[in-house]
């Protein structure tokens, strides 16, 4: 089977996922924005072959003949199946009206736009209902992503499948040297990744007394870029209690995060899936997330994680008290975690998955020749 895919974000995602099918024995090419190459390409299996185009801002009318380029290299490499990570990109979500395309698949990540998210692109919740049309196969990470798709777009629910979102944290492994000796700190809690509103930091921060107050020596890192963090503390903080990194983290420094860590907070009120819990499954550090959207799918409570209800400050304190000074808990989720490493988080079994929605598109394509 040739396949080609492309794309234009979620690059973690699409490394795992390429080198487990050309683990699987698929011909490959991987298709990208030159931008994003330079780390990218040190982490993929060699047999994959790798074509960058050039890719504009996107309020750049470049972008036509971006995407020009972009349809030639497809039609070149005539792939039995195109498969696109979800692109937050209308000029490419526009070339599905004007270009025959090969047997169709695309990954959604999010369905809806999360509230309060800037780095959405204006425009692009709209065009890119034209992929939900085109694709044979839609992939979602979440039972209630692929009801919305059905519900809410109209989307027949044979064209919509569910797979897990695959373990992360091997890949950032790879990137750090063999001699890192991070020391896990039992006391330290983890707020990681992109900081806009329905992350819920604001939740987290309001539980964070109530926690000092029964664990002194706890401390919260949050890291990661988006949201001005002094808004979240008018009057200063206690370096003691909190550690600031409000700026986007180098992939070697998200081990050395993890890893010291003893567990990661995910106090979202709003949730399509998350990259940032299978990190932390394959860092073997214990998660405490929402009980909501793809969370309450992705994380087992009470088996590998914790799950609270939303916007409730007590119970997430509650939790996270509870974890730190039970480490009996942390050794069993994080032994579960790890589990869920090899078996539905690992790679090898969701390209296994992926090849079949392979091969149910093209089957689709040929049917409506």
């Amino acid at each position: 089977m040739k396949v080609a895919l492309l794309h234009f974000c979620f690059y973690e995602y699409t490394v795992q996922l390429a080198n487990a099918l050309v683990a699987a024995n698929v011909d490959l090419t991987l298709i990208f924005p030159q931008h994003l190459s330079a780390e990218m390409q040190t982490l993929l299996d060699p047999k994959i072959h790798v074509i960058t185009f050039k890719k504009y801002r996107i309020r750049d009318l470049r972008n036509l003949s971006a995407m020009a380029e972009l349809m030639k290299v497809i039609r070149k490499i005539q792939p039995d199946v195109l498969h696109v990570q979800e692109t937050n990109d209308p000029w490419y979500d526009l070339t599905l009206f004007t270009n025959k395309m090969p047997a169709l698949v695309t990954t959604i990540h999010d369905v809806f736009r999360h509230p309060g998210d800037k780095d959405n692109v204006i425009g692009s919740e709209y065009t890119r209902r034209i992929a939900f049309w085109r694709s044979q196969q839609l992939i979602v990470h979440a039972n209630f992503l692929k009801g919305a798709l059905v519900e809410e777009f109209g989307v027949p629910k044979q064209r919509v499948c569910v797979l897990p979102h695959g373990e992360l944290g091997s890949l950032y492994k790879r990137l750090v040297n063999d001699d890192n000796n991070t020391v896990r700190e039992p006391f330290t809690l983890l707020f990681y990744g992109r900081i806009w509103p329905y992350k819920g930091l604001k939740y987290l921060v309001e539980a964070m007394p109530s926690i000092i107050e029964r664990i002194p020596q706890v401390k919260l890192i949050i890291a990661g870029k988006g949201e001005n963090l002094q808004q979240y503390f008018p009057d200063g903080f206690d370096e003691k209690h909190y550690e600031m990194l409000g700026h986007y983290i180098q992939s070697e420094d998200v081990v050395s995060l993890f890893q010291r860590s003893a567990a990661v907070i995910l106090p979202y009120i709003e949730a399509s899936q998350s990259g940032v819990a299978p990190i932390a499954y394959a860092m073997g550090t214990p998660v405490i997330a929402s009980e909501i959207g793809g969370l309450a799918e992705m994380i087992y409570s009470e088996q590998d994680g914790l799950l609270v209800p939303p916007r409730d400050v007590t119970a997430l304190a509650n939790a996270i008290i509870r974890l730190l000074s039970d480490r009996n808990l942390q050794d069993k989720l994080r032994t579960a975690a790890l589990y869920r490493c090899q078996d539905d988080l690992n790679w090898s079994n969701i390209a296994v998955q992926t090849i079949e929605i392979y091969r149910k598109a093209i089957y689709l394509k040929s049917s409506y020749r």
